[in-house]
């Protein structure tokens, strides 16, 4: 009796085990797999078939679109990390009046979706913009910029620099202030420190966010729909292939290449600072 009970248990907890996994296999295949896998074999649909992603390289538009997304999403992260890291490690360390409503304000734009950065953007440096009329009143001449790269380089600071400074504060906050005192007593100097012992333990949380801060601005599309009329960006050129030309093929093509490059990008993160990098969206 004791035995036929134990192998009803284990029948049983087997059972319970799989009831459980049982929906996280049909919520993976419903929106992971089977997305995923007729977007694959779109894109092989077109006439050139699967030589279709080859033209992401050798079309001279795909390419030149390519060449500008990663370039500016490259730009996007470098500065971001290096304003975010400045200003992260400033209010971890620092103690002021109105440090929080700092903080809060400098993390605001999170809760703002892309078209409102983009109107934003127009409206600072737009044709109707804040800078304009200030340079024309300077000058005599408008400077407008809000539609080109720059634009878009400054919408994507604005929604990256809050992501990154939450995460360099989170480990400013972890690190070890014993061996900051260490290195002084050593007679380090205060740069000294800062480069040998604060900067390379910052690594890891350099390595992820930056990664996520690069992932967000290849896919970013809101900001570009708004921004983006003097320049080709991927989301844009998916956006305009599968809805004015109706090029499903080479919009699913530029889609599997937009996100093979992200892949690649965040996997190559985890790889140096372990699990902490997480896919953005």
């Amino acid at each position: 009796m004791a035995l036929l009970a134990g192998r009803f248990g284990l029948i049983s907890h087997r059972s319970f085990v799989w009831l459980c996994l049982l929906p996280l296999a049909a919520v993976t295949a419903a929106f992971f797999l089977l997305p995923m896998a007729r977007l694959l074999f779109t894109g092989a649909e077109g006439p050139q078939g699967i030589a279709g992603y080859l033209a992401i390289l050798t079309e001279p538009r795909y390419r030149t679109t390519l060449i500008n997304t990663v370039l500016l999403a490259t730009a996007t992260t470098v500065v971001t990390l290096i304003v975010a890291t400045i200003a992260g490690m400033f209010l971890q360390r620092h103690r002021f009046p109105g440090r929080a409503v700092l903080i809060a304000m400098l993390t605001f734009p999170l809760a703002f979706p892309g078209v409102v950065v983009g109107f934003m953007i127009i409206l600072l440096a737009g044709r109707q913009g804040l800078i304009g009329d200030l340079s024309n009143r300077l000058f005599g001449e408008k400077l407008v910029f809000a539609y080109s790269i720059y634009g878009l380089f400054l919408g994507y600071l604005y929604f990256s620099i809050p992501r990154v400074i939450l995460t360099i504060m989170a480990a400013v906050q972890k690190l070890d202030v014993g061996l900051e005192e260490a290195a002084r007593s050593l007679g380090a100097s205060p740069w000294a420190v800062q480069r040998d012992v604060v900067l390379p333990a910052l690594a890891p949380a350099f390595v992820a966010s930056g990664a996520i801060a690069f992932a967000t601005a290849m896919g970013a599309f809101g900001t570009a729909f708004t921004l983006a009329t003097n320049i080709d960006v991927l989301p844009m050129l998916i956006y305009t292939e599968f809805t004015l030309a109706a090029n499903f093929a080479t919009a699913a093509a530029l889609s599997v290449g937009l996100g093979i490059i992200t892949w690649f990008m965040l996997a190559l993160a985890r790889s140096f600072s372990g699990s902490s990098v997480a896919a953005a969206g």
